[in-house]
């Protein structure tokens, strides 16, 4: 059993940053990637960035690498999700997810076993 706990969300004018934080407790020996997904009002979820527990080998949308990083910490067990030059259109509710094994495509969210809450990012003009 795995458990996962997302914080840092909030709001901030476009052009801000925030770095978002995802804590793993419980079994996290069993989890071989994780990822950030993100769901905007209206929206069906989409994948982020994907980042392996023990490589640190990480995998972005296309059009968000320019802007957001993700790395891990396996000391801490966090994965941490730091967004630049945050546009409007980034504004969604944010969602930490664990897979145990690795599937293709990553930003499918089926392929995940473990979700945390989520925490909201609001990017205002």
């Amino acid at each position: 059993q795995v458990q996962l706990r997302e914080s840092g969300g909030g709001s901030v004018q476009a052009g801000g940053s925030l770095r978002l934080s995802c804590t793993i407790s419980g079994d996290t020996n069993t989890i071989y990637h994780l990822a950030w997904f993100r769901q905007p009002p209206g929206k069906e979820r989409e994948g982020v960035a994907t980042v392996t527990f023990r490589s640190g080998s990480s995998y972005y949308a296309g059009s968000l690498k320019a802007r957001f990083r993700i790395s891990r910490d396996n000391a801490e067990n966090t994965v941490d999700l730091q967004m630049s030059n945050l546009q409007p259109e980034d504004t969604a509710m944010y969602y930490c997810a664990a897979a145990l094994t690795w599937a293709t495509p990553w930003y499918r969210h089926t392929n995940y076993n473990y979700w945390g809450q989520g925490t909201q990012v609001t990017v205002s003009s």
